[in-house]
């Protein structure tokens, strides 16, 4: 196609997109009770060859042709790597100073038993030919514990906040959990990426390129981005000046972290948590949420769902396997979860509330097989099986947590009901990842 042609279709995958994605987003709201964003996550599967194309193939192949994925590609990219950035600015440090003994027995249980899990399936799996070529048995089980361990912070954090329970033990040891399990499983991603495909050298390169960077970034970044977030304060607002140096150091970042060969999330999710607070964080996240939320996320679901075949788990077998994904997924993270909890203090509704706020996988999980079906790391097959892992795991969520926890602490009086009024007005903080 020409460079016209793929303007044409690409204005017309955009509104096609955007109005599946906002009206299965406000349907899921409105009947089902989730985040309009879990709605957009199902959208990106029904305009994929799941639904659309099995129904209409001519015309969900003329509207999304081959020639156009690499643009929708690129959108993608930019969506998810804003997102990480948004997240990192949200990332609140304080959570890891108080109850950090219950904090991390929480998180290295919900690692761990994910681990444990994976390390049964990974053999398994790769025998029956789900994972890329050249994948060994070390690389299968890491990346199946990262995929199983990764939790969906943005979505806790909200059920916590819209609650009323950031300061309450569950509050606390969910954020702090959280944000432990998303480090280390991040960090177990960023090794398989760095020890695949390339040989040691490219490894070294990976491995020594990423420490370098957040190294730097930790303990030199606060110092030299803090006169960006002065010149905010001076301004009482962040002006166009101060945001094209922001964008052009989430660029920056987000180049680096593809240059050594992990990938352009981490750059973002860096700097966001190195970026100074206050107005210049406050500000930056308000101008351009919007534009991720509602125009990049979406490609990037769409972007997944068009890689999503449900129609490849078409023999009773590969049924069998997503169960036994599902199953084991759900009770090494939510089971490990509350046992952990329980065995460092908390009342049963407590670390019941803990296991299913920590076992939903969210947008997190899709960014991750993403990433493994770009690289090669998972097969197609393997791809839409973990698409159906996330979903399931989290549309769990709410209700989950709402029998296990919310209808008790109700009854005592510590939780109050959700005040849709209170809506703080944050997208990304009803985003499930």
């Amino acid at each position: 196609m020409t460079a016209a042609e793929l303007s044409v279709v690409f204005f017309l995958q955009m509104f096609v997109i955007i109005a599946v994605s906002r009206l299965v987003g406000w349907l899921a709201k409105k009947y089902l009770g989730q985040p309009q964003v879990v709605g957009e996550m199902i959208a990106g599967v029904l305009l994929g060859p799941s639904l659309f194309g099995l129904l209409a193939p001519d015309v969900q192949h003329m509207l999304f042709p081959k020639d156009s994925k690499s643009v929708l590609y690129v959108g993608a990219q930019l969506g998810v790597g804003l997102y990480m950035f948004l997240v990192g600015l949200g990332f609140q440090a304080d959570h890891f100073k108080s109850n950090a003994k219950s904090a991390a027995a929480v998180s290295l249980s919900g690692m761990a038993a994910p681990f444990l899990v994976a390390v049964a399936l990974a053999p398994w799996l790769l025998n029956l030919g789900l994972f890329g070529k050249g994948i060994d048995t070390f690389q299968a089980t890491l990346f199946m514990g990262a995929a199983i361990s990764i939790t969906a912070f943005p979505m806790l954090a909200r059920i916590i906040h819209e609650r009323g329970l950031s300061r309450t033990p569950l509050g606390t040891l969910s954020l702090s959990a959280g944000a432990i399990d998303d480090a280390g499983a991040w960090t177990v991603l960023a090794i398989v990426l760095a020890t695949f495909g390339g040989g040691p050298a490219v490894a070294i390169k990976a491995i020594v390129g990423g420490l370098v960077f957040v190294t730097f970034m930790i303990t030199l970044g606060p110092k030299l981005l803090a006169p960006l977030g002065r010149w905010a304060e001076r301004e009482g607002k962040v002006t166009p000046n101060i945001l094209g140096v922001v964008v052009m150091l989430f660029a920056l970042c987000a180049w680096a972290m593809d240059a050594v060969g992990i990938h352009a999330v981490f750059g973002g999710f860096i700097l966001g948590t190195v970026l100074p607070r206050g107005v210049l964080s406050r500000e930056v996240k308000k101008q351009l949420e919007p534009f991720a939320v509602v125009l990049l996320l979406p490609m990037f679901f769409t972007f997944s769902g068009l890689h999503t075949q449900l129609t490849m788990v078409n023999s009773v077998s590969l049924v069998a396997v997503t169960l036994v994904i599902l199953a084991g997924s759900i009770l090494a993270k939510g089971g490990a979860c509350w046992a952990a909890a329980r065995l460092t203090g908390q009342d049963n509704a407590t670390a019941c509330g803990i296991g299913a706020l920590m076992n939903a996988r969210g947008l997190m999980e899709l960014i991750i097989i993403n990433i493994g079906l770009q690289k090669g790391i998972i097969g197609p097959a393997l791809f839409s099986m973990l698409v159906l892992m996330a979903i399931i795991t989290t549309l769990m969520a709410s209700p989950l947590f709402e029998i296990l926890y919310g209808k008790a602490a109700r009854a005592r009086g510590e939780l109050g009901a959700l005040d849709e009024s209170e809506d703080d007005g944050s997208e990304l903080a009803r985003l499930p990842a």
